[in-house]
């Protein structure tokens, strides 16, 4: 099969390339799927899982990519929920070979059913942004009706997903980030819009809940934005300046099949709109990690045509 491998941490992009890989082995639990969309973190090249399994041992040539939507193929050995020929959705696992392939063996709690009326390329775009702002706003903010969030990045793949969780919870969201995403920010929902280019940050309203995508100073200056009981909560880093009279919670996020299915039905009953960004074939997915012009949405790799 082909597959975007990596095999050298110190080439960075230069040494990701689409070569031949073997088909995968489905161990107990496990589903191989076949890719039909996958996505990825800008990031991955840096995580030490994308170089090294549990054991701490190199497994290089490693698959980036943890975001999919395709199609079970083969189960493996008491694997249950899942049948073949089931159009999936869901993550894999970090330190296992990823989703830039057209095939790849996933741990079957880790994936949730697709609907048929649900196209795989928005699909793949739903999986670590839809988690991730669900777990952040819900499991660790534990935002509730008529609080105020304030959600940093809210234009982005993160943020805009965070921004139509909470309007629908029925909290007031305050959105920031730069000049060019104020419109498409206010177009999903945001009360406020704070631009981080030429706007104080502390000019903001104190919120119960800050939700951080982008760390380092903004993450540090957000803490006294905490009301007293609040919550900062940041997927970037461990927080280095806590709340006054709150909590701050860094957190990974985490594979939930449950969570996943509820998702999908927003997206299907039109409560929940990934931004879809550019579309691009297997083999343009190393330019596609490269950094350059800021573009709109989650970019997506077409892997297999339905």
């Amino acid at each position: 099969m082909q597959a975007i491998t990596v095999q050298d941490r110190n080439a960075g992009l230069a040494g990701m390339s689409l070569t031949d890989m073997p088909y995968p082995h489905a161990a107990e639990n496990d589903v191989i799927v076949q890719v039909h969309a996958a996505s990825f973190t800008r990031g991955e090249l840096d995580w030490p899982a994308t170089w090294t399994d549990r054991a701490g041992r190199d497994r290089t040539p490693s698959v980036p990519g943890h975001e999919l939507s395709g199609v079970v193929v083969e189960l493996g050995y008491g694997t249950t929920g899942l049948s073949v020929g089931q159009r999936v959705f869901g993550l894999a696992d970090w330190t296992r070979n990823g989703t830039l392939a057209e095939y790849t063996a996933v741990e079957a709690r880790n994936l949730a059913p697709l609907p048929a009326d649900i196209d795989h390329t928005v699909a793949a775009a739903l999986p670590i942004s839809g988690l991730t702002a669900w777990q952040g706003l819900f499991d660790h903010g534990r935002l509730t009706t008529g609080q105020t969030v304030l959600i940093h990045g809210a234009a982005g793949g993160v943020g805009s997903i965070a921004v139509q969780l909470a309007r629908e919870a029925g909290a007031r969201v305050i959105g920031t980030g730069r000049v060019s995403d104020r419109d498409r920010a206010l177009a999903l929902g945001v009360d406020t819009f704070i631009d981080l280019q030429t706007e104080k940050l502390e000019d903001a309203d104190e919120a119960d809940v800050v939700f951080d995508v982008i760390g380092g100073d903004i993450l540090d200056r957000s803490a006294a934005l905490i009301r007293a009981g609040g919550t900062l909560v940041t997927i970037v880093m461990p927080p280095r300046v806590q709340p006054k009279d709150g909590r701050a919670v860094f957190f990974v996020v985490e594979p939930d099949r449950a969570r996943l299915a509820d998702l999908a039905t927003r997206l299907r009953d039109g409560r929940l709109k990934p931004v879809v960004g550019a579309v691009r074939p297997l083999a343009e997915a190393p330019a596609a990690f490269a950094p350059g012009k800021r573009t709109p949405g989650k970019t997506i790799i077409r892997v297999t045509e339905d």
